[in-house]
């Protein structure tokens, strides 16, 4: 049988390898001078004109940023069930409660009039997530959000250089966290970056990423350690330099899968949008979990299946949303899979990723 085709695949080069020498070589491992170097680059590269902070995870990114933001006890925010549990698991670690609202069916975005619809006087703010690398819906929430006085921010974790309307991700919120797990579309071994919507925003989140502190020994605000090493920055710095380049190539891979898949419905893309693919998500209408072990078993191919139990399902955040019906969400949740899109596939590999996913459909037709 023929090599497996992983679903996705961190890529680590020699430069990175040469770089994390480099400050272990030079005795300053914790948060220094790198991490300062990787947020301004990161800036200017992605969201410029807004600052970005470093932090040692998406998860902390999303929890620092909303509480930065002002948000706590008493609050609601509306999030997505249909996505990593670090959205909502995010605004319940703040004292807040996160309001599950459905998603609608091509972006697999918070639908704009669920939102509406659950907006209260406790309505804190709205936090969409750019699922899968496409933006989400953020001209219609936008608009939502300055008409009914609530405050929107981003979790862009999957969404490095996905833009709408020529504005990138990351410039519509109080502030958007980008992750730097290694899978995404580009890592710093583990870690996250929160764009701020000004230095007010900014100047909280370095001091509850620092135990409350800018200068040592003066704790101004109770705080957090979520800081980055300069280990992880040296890497995400030199991934900063690659990912444009591992961007067009992810594109590239989804068009030819757009042109040559047969009985799935391939991801569409909104006029407007820059789609960055961190997955290429599909819908498989009949037996998805049938169709994913059989691209394994019989064509030695990975998929993904994200995310297959919905936030407002699991045991952690069901008591947020007793009795809720999400019926987009847990279409989706039944239905998606996400195939190999990463830029380590060869012509050979996508060729074969093709013929296994049209094999299946026509055999199940």
């Amino acid at each position: 049988m023929s090599e497996f085709i992983s679903p996705a695949k961190p890529i680590i080069g020699d430069e990175e390898r040469e770089a994390v020498d480099r400050v272990l070589r030079s005795g300053m491992v914790a948060q220094g001078p790198e991490v300062a170097a990787f947020e301004q680059e990161f800036s200017a590269h992605f969201v410029p004109g807004r600052p970005s902070v470093a932090v040692n995870s998406g998860t902390a990114g999303l929890h620092l940023g909303l509480l930065a933001a002002g948000v706590g006890p008493g609050d609601e925010v509306i999030v997505p069930s249909f996505t990593f549990a670090a959205t909502g698991n995010s605004v319940a670690l703040t004292g807040a409660t996160p309001v599950f609202v459905d998603i609608e069916p091509d972006t697999f975005s918070l639908d704009p009039e669920a939102v509406a619809a659950a907006i209260t006087p406790k309505t804190k703010g709205i936090l969409p997530v750019h699922l899968y690398g496409h933006p989400a819906r953020m001209r219609e929430l936008e608009v939502l959000a300055a008409a009914r006085g609530v405050a929107l921010y981003e979790d862009a974790a999957q969404a490095h250089g996905a833009a709408l309307d020529g504005r990138p991700v990351g410039s519509f919120g109080e502030f958007a966290m980008f992750s730097l797990y290694p899978t995404k579309n580009m890592t710093s071994g583990e870690g996250g970056m929160v764009t701020a919507a000004n230095e007010e925003i900014a100047r909280r989140l370095r001091l509850l990423r620092n135990q409350g502190m800018e200068r040592q020994y003066e704790n101004e605000i109770v705080g957090f350690n979520a800081r980055m090493t300069d280990i992880h920055a040296a890497i995400g710095r030199v991934q900063l330099t690659k990912v444009d380049a591992w961007t067009k190539t992810r594109q590239a891979n989804a068009a030819f899968l757009d042109a040559h898949l047969q009985g799935v419905v391939t991801p569409p893309v909104v006029e407007g949008a820059v789609h960055v693919y961190h997955q290429y998500t599909i819908r498989v209408p009949e037996d998805r979990d049938g169709f994913v072990a059989a691209l394994k078993a019989e064509h030695n191919l990975g998929a993904g299946v994200y995310y297959p139990i919905p936030n407002h399902r699991l045991p952690s955040l069901a008591p947020f949303a007793p009795g809720l019906e999400l019926p987009e969400t847990e279409r989706a949740a039944r239905e998606v899979a996400s195939l190999p899109v990463h830029p380590s596939l060869s012509q050979d590999d996508l060729e074969r990723i093709a013929t296994a996913v049209n094999t299946l459909t026509k055999a199940g037709a």
